[in-house]
């Protein structure tokens, strides 16, 4: 590449650069070039393979594990670190194996709702996904794409680019071709676009030059390294951690200094209560929850809901308020133009032909008001040609083309119709007469309200004659011409899924530009009786906290701007809610962002989509129900294996804290205590699949760690009891040895735990309740691989001897005994709490 910026060069000179041409790279070229990407973007491939794999002990507990291992070769111990070294690479093994197998399923998901580009390539325009443009593609744009690549143009017609992101401006950028000043800044390259910006209107050809780390963005990131937005599920995750993290920091010192106290030798016991930390940790909580997560992804493609952010799953499920537009949710989304009036509200069809003309010409987003209009396709146009255009923007809320006709010129503009009569200073009356504006503005005004009480969409028209092409602003000095009526019949089953999401416990408002009567209406006849409607202008004269403590209460926000959607969202949370967004257009990206769910659509904006978690195949509310339970089972299941590890592990450690207080030995070799969690885990990877009871996914949940801790505590105190009474069989009755004892209760804490998986996986009655089929083949697999273990070849490595039939008889009545108490304690449980 030359040394001189690329915003200083001749387009031909870059074409020469980059070995291309306005009819593209050729096939060699691109090939050769895509196999470079890894250079310029961030490292994949094989080295996301071993980050994956090492990511599987980067925990504390792991490395002091591998550590006291490395302790014992040293030590010549080599049985018991051999033993550790295997139960810590399995370990991680399997969670490498589930969590790549995870990722790739949740790639292929990503696959169907990822954002192209346009290029021309051999000189046929082509679809490409984003990340594969190449320094000297040739692409185009048009209003609602996301630049690919920092670029030159070429070619542009009207093109104006939302630059916010990058550069702060928060208009949009008029861009043209052309060659600029070296010493240009970044804010006015206007003959460049950038990555990640997003065009708002117009059309444009342009010539990549930069992807990747070398565009403006990607300095950006690699400087800053800014971490997406921690999810509240990500959120109750680490509060868990550093529960887990306090009790298990307590447990390590109190034992390693009982055990010293008791002169027992150093090296055993400081293993035994390393071991005894990593019998409290559930180390495949990781896993799992990469697992039920690609599972729920999976789970929700097929209820035509794609995943794009899987933590945003949990979230999904915990939302308990939803804000989304009213058009194609509460309606079909098939905008009808019904009619276009005059100022006197008769029919008229001068009203038709301009508005026919404006959407015609312009090049902004099409979204459904155009082709309403542009599909009644009976209109003469010929002779009109386009001059230039003043495309929307969300302060201004019209557009306005210049065209020509004759040799004479004449604008057009359509818009919301108080901005529309900003720019008027007269009315053409229904007779065609024309007359001063302001004596009939309360008319305008009251035939508006009128229409709009009966549900109808109304947009005005105005337009100003020229004798000469004119330079500058064009709209001023205007004359209202009439309104266009639009309809959008409700969808048949709107009342149907609007109570079937408040029966899940989600209130559903809505975020729209129309005015205060239209949605008001629309929402009412919905079935949602007396709505509180709140709109744009008068949230701008609330203050702060009056608009915090009023946003819970609205059903319908109105007449509201971009920016004023991302407001809801932030005071809602405030609030304590969990908010999701529904939204397709360029006007929702920010709000989002902002929600804590952010969910578009397929046909939607490229740079709504990008900004999204969550994209729905349709843009319908009943495929966002069944979105919904889905991320509830998601979140039930992942809960499932934390009530269960919590609960199971820490009555195990409790009962071996007393346990060592009182015994002469170990009550459990160190090896053997990771094994046994090791066992009792191997089940409870098939969790993802469990059945989940219709309570788990009634309502809003989210993540308690009181609940938790309380949890943890009852049922491993249940638990710590039936150990208790196998210390006593084992000593007592059946006067074990050392050996024998660690056998025993080695083979019932497996046992027992595995089994009440089945039992504490549900509130109800666990007969009255089927778990998933995997979940049961599990558990059973595992109950006769630990029952065999003491009469395998591996025995006496494991520190494990057969045991008498007899203990096998006790144990089957200890697992009767601790069915029944947790079956008890569970009862009392929820009763108490209520939830």
């Amino acid at each position: 590449m030359s040394a001189s910026p690329f915003w200083t060069l001749k387009p031909a000179d870059l074409f020469r650069e980059l070995d291309s041409g306005e009819s593209g790279l050729k096939a060699d070229v691109v090939v050769r070039r895509l196999s470079e990407l890894p250079k310029v973007r961030a490292k994949q491939g094989s080295w996301r393979f071993v980050r994956l794999f090492l990511a599987q002990f980067q925990s504390p507990i792991i490395v002091i594990l591998l550590f006291a291992a490395s302790v014992s070769v040293l030590l010549g111990d080599q049985t018991t670190a051999s033993i550790i070294f295997v139960i810590v690479f399995a370990s991680g093994g399997l969670g490498f194996w589930q969590e790549q197998h995870a990722a790739d399923a949740v790639q292929k998901l990503l696959a169907l709702v990822q954002i192209n580009a346009n290029v021309i390539r051999d000189g046929k325009s082509v679809e490409v996904a984003v990340s594969h443009v190449v320094p000297g593609d040739v692409f185009l744009l048009d209003a609602g794409d996301i630049v690919p690549a920092d670029s030159v143009l070429f070619e542009s017609t009207d093109l104006f680019v939302d630059e916010a992101s990058l550069t702060g401006e928060p208009f949009p950028v008029e861009k043209k071709a052309g060659v600029l000043p070296e010493d240009t800044g970044l804010s006015r390259r206007t003959n460049t676009v950038f990555l990640g910006t997003n065009v708002i209107s117009g059309s444009a050809k342009a010539l990549a030059v930069h992807v990747g780390k070398e565009t403006e963005f990607g300095k950006v990131s690699e400087s800053l390294r800014v971490r997406p937005a921690e999810t509240e599920f990500e959120h109750g995750i680490r509060r868990f951690g550093y529960m887990l993290m306090e009790v298990t920091l307590l447990l390590v010192l109190v034992m390693f200094a009982v055990n010293v106290y008791y002169h027992k030798p150093v090296i055993d016991s400081l293993l035994f209560s390393l071991a005894i930390a990593v019998g409290l940790t559930p180390q495949l909580l990781p896993a799992i929850i990469s697992v039920n997560l690609a599972q729920g992804a999976k789970r929700m493609a097929e209820k035509k809901v794609i995943v794009k952010r899987l933590a945003s799953i949990e979230n999904f499920g915990s939302m308990d308020v939803l804000c989304s537009d009213k058009t194609g949710t509460l309606t079909d989304g098939t905008v009808r133009l019904d009619g276009s009036v005059g100022p006197g509200g008769a029919p008229n069809d001068k009203v038709h032909l301009f508005g026919y003309l404006n959407s015609y010409f312009q090049t902004g987003y099409r979204n459904p008001v155009d082709a309403a209009i542009l599909g009644t396709g009976d209109q003469d146009i010929s002779g009109y040609t386009k001059l230039r255009e003043q495309p929307y923007d969300f302060t201004r809320k019209r557009l306005t083309v210049l065209l020509q006709k004759d040799a004479h010129s004449m604008a057009i503009t359509k818009g919301a119709l108080a901005k529309i009569l900003e720019v008027c200073k007269t009315v053409e009356k229904d007779d065609g007469t024309i007359v001063d504006i302001d004596p009939e503005h309360d008319a305008i005004e009251k035939q508006y309200e009128e229409v709009s009480r009966r549900g109808l969409r109304a947009i005005g028209i105005a337009y100003r004659q020229f004798d000469q092409t004119p330079n500058g602003d064009v709209e001023s000095g205007m004359t209202y011409l009439g309104l266009l009526l639009f309809s959008d019949p409700l969808r048949p089953e709107i009342v149907k899924t609007l109570g079937n999401l408040s029966k899940l416990g989600v209130a559903v408002k809505f975020v729209t530009g129309d005015n205060r009567f239209v949605a008001a209406e629309v929402v009412r006849q919905a079935g949602v009786t007396s709505p509180k409607v709140l709109t744009g202008p008068d949230m701008h004269k609330m203050s702060d906290e009056a608009l915090r403590a009023t946003v819970g209460s609205v059903d319908v926000f109105a007449e509201v701007e971009p920016n004023q959607k991302a407001r809801i969202i932030v005071y809602l949370q405030q609030a304590g809610h969990v908010v999701g967004h529904l939204g397709d257009g360029i006007n929702d990206a920010s709000a989002i962002h902002a929600a804590d769910v952010g969910i578009s659509v397929s046909n939607g904006a490229d740079v709504a989509k990008d900004a999204a978690d969550i994209v729905l195949m349709e843009k319908d509310l009943g495929v966002l129900e069944d979105g919904i339970r889905e991320g509830r089972v998601t979140f039930a299941n992942t809960l499932k294996y934390v009530f269960m590890a919590t609960s199971a592990n820490f009555g195990n450690m409790f009962s071996m804290a007393g346990a060592s207080l009182f015994l002469k030995f170990l009550p459990m070799l160190p090896t053997q205590i990771m094994l046994g969690n090791f066992m009792t885990d191997l089940p409870e990877m098939t969790i993802s699949s469990d059945n989940v009871d219709q309570e788990w996914t009634s309502s809003p949940r989210r993540w308690d760690i009181g609940f938790i801790k309380r949890f943890m505590v009852v049922f491993g105190l249940a638990n710590s009891t039936c150990d208790y009474l196998t210390f006593g069989m084992l000593l007592f009755i059946l006067h074990a040895s050392p050996t024998q004892f660690r056998t025993g209760w080695f083979i019932e804490n497996v046992v027992t735990a595995a089994l009440i998986v089945l039992v504490v996986r549900t509130r109800r009655p666990f007969f009255r309740s089927k778990p998933g089929k995997w979940l049961i083949v599990a558990t059973v697999a595992s109950v006769f691989v630990v029952l065999a273990m003491p009469y395998s070849p591996i025995a006496r490595t494991l520190g494990l001897e057969p045991l008498p039939a007899i203990f096998l008889a006790m144990l089957a009545g200890v697992t009767a005994f601790y069915v029944v108490v947790t079956e008890t304690a569970k009862h009392f449980f929820y009763r108490a709490i209520r939830v």
